[in-house]
């Protein structure tokens, strides 16, 4: 799958508009198309905005490597309460290496 594809796979899972997406990218609404279609490549600034609003890895979006299913998707959630699972993640690591 090619950068277009899955961008509008991403955008699609996340319920985004490419308007919307669009106004989280600092893009306008007509490169999100040029994206998804194929006519022209996100610059490496781009790219790593896509990155951060997916929550997922540049070489993910290039088609590099897999999707990794063991991510857990806290968009919705309060910087705190992202805190809070990174508390509850970070202490279910220690109990397994004691």
């Amino acid at each position: 799958m090619e950068f277009g594809e899955r961008l509008r796979e991403l955008r699609k899972k996340y319920g985004y508009t490419q308007t919307e997406l669009a106004e989280m990218a600092n893009v306008t609404k007509s490169v999100i198309s040029f994206y998804e279609h194929k006519e022209r490549a996100a610059s490496p600034e781009v790219l790593k905005r896509f990155a951060e609003i997916f929550n997922v890895s540049t070489d993910f979006l290039l088609g590099i490597e897999k999707e990794n299913k063991n991510i857990i998707d806290v968009s919705g959630l309060s910087p705190k309460e992202i805190e809070a699972v990174q508390i509850i993640v970070d202490s279910m690591k220690v109990g397994k290496r004691l």
